[in-house]
């Protein structure tokens, strides 16, 4: 009994050390997923925001501090979307970090960001984001750039596991090409269905699945709307016909009842930054599927 206690202890000690010092760390979950599938049975890897945290006003702890200081590679999207990483990395050698809006390919698949979209408030109410969409993980053709791009790294960094790294980019890209087939099945039936939004992230995935989004609104989630503002987006939503809303995990479901009153339109749940999915090595894909099963949930309700 007692070597099985100490069994377990050395486990758990070791296990919380291989985290504390991960050598591969990603800025956001989605991009965790890829870097798990090309890492795995190569290296640790970590995710630095926790569940439920934006990337967009995060603050670092010391502990994440700590993490990035000792990984051999930090992988993150650009200063657009992680305003805290460019300060924290400037004293980070280069050569040991990925910052993947930079990156050629994937900068040549970029697509303008739609604040164009239907946005009844200020037009600067979305400032943090650049010209570009800068949600590029929603983007399975980007996805396997990203993937590429981690595998050729890794492989300088670990020659001698080169044939396990291959292997994991083959698998990978295989399995996203099979759910990306699958997805495209999955929606047909809602391509014409309109919604509208609350953070307009999606449009990568939109624009490969054919999707109606319609627009999307701009609502600080730690205020309530007024009447006004409340009376427009139900015009909106009826005048465009929309069939439903998706709201995100940070908005009150009483605020968003409030904004359908009076109307035929469904409330759905989007999360594009995948709470609630493990990192594994199908994590990605896994991602991918439960959006689209949120998006099926709401405008798929005959």
């Amino acid at each position: 009994m007692q070597h099985l206690i100490i069994g377990i202890l050395f486990l758990v000690i070791g296990t919380s050390f291989s985290f504390a010092n991960a050598k591969v760390i990603s800025s956001v979950k989605p991009i965790g997923f890829i870097t798990e599938a090309i890492t795995a049975g190569v290296v640790d890897t970590d995710i630095l925001l926790p569940d439920g945290a934006s990337p967009h006003t995060y603050f670092l702890k010391p502990s994440d501090l700590a993490k990035l200081k000792s990984a051999e590679l930090v992988i993150w999207v650009g200063e657009d979307m992680e305003t805290f990483m460019p300060t924290v990395l400037k004293n980070v050698d280069k050569q040991k970090q990925i910052e993947l809006m930079a990156v050629p390919e994937i900068n040549a698949l970029l697509q303008i960001s739609n604040e164009k979209h239907e946005d009844l408030q200020d037009n600067h109410s979305d400032s943090h984001h650049g010209e570009y969409d800068e949600h590029i993980w929603l983007s399975p053709a980007i996805a396997k750039i990203i993937a590429k791009i981690i595998h050729d790294r890794l492989i300088i960094l670990y020659p001698d596991k080169k044939t396990l790294i291959d292997q994991n980019l083959n698998e990978f890209t295989l399995k996203l090409v099979e759910t990306e087939q699958n997805i495209a099945k999955k929606l047909i039936s809602v391509q014409n269905k309109g919604y509208f939004v609350f953070h307009d992230a999606y449009g990568y995935f939109e624009s490969q699945f054919g999707l109606k989004n319609l627009g999307s609104f701009t609502i600080n989630p730690a205020v309530q709307p007024g009447v006004q503002k409340i009376y427009a987006i139900q015009q909106e939503l009826i005048e465009r016909k929309a069939v439903c809303v998706f709201r995100e995990p940070q908005f009150s479901p009483a605020m968003i009842e409030k904004l359908v009153s009076g109307t035929n339109v469904r409330i759905g749940e989007l999360n594009p930054l995948g709470t609630g999915v493990i990192p594994a090595k199908d994590a990605y894909s896994q991602f991918l599927l439960t959006l689209t099963q949120q998006l099926l949930d709401c405008l798929d309700n005959n």
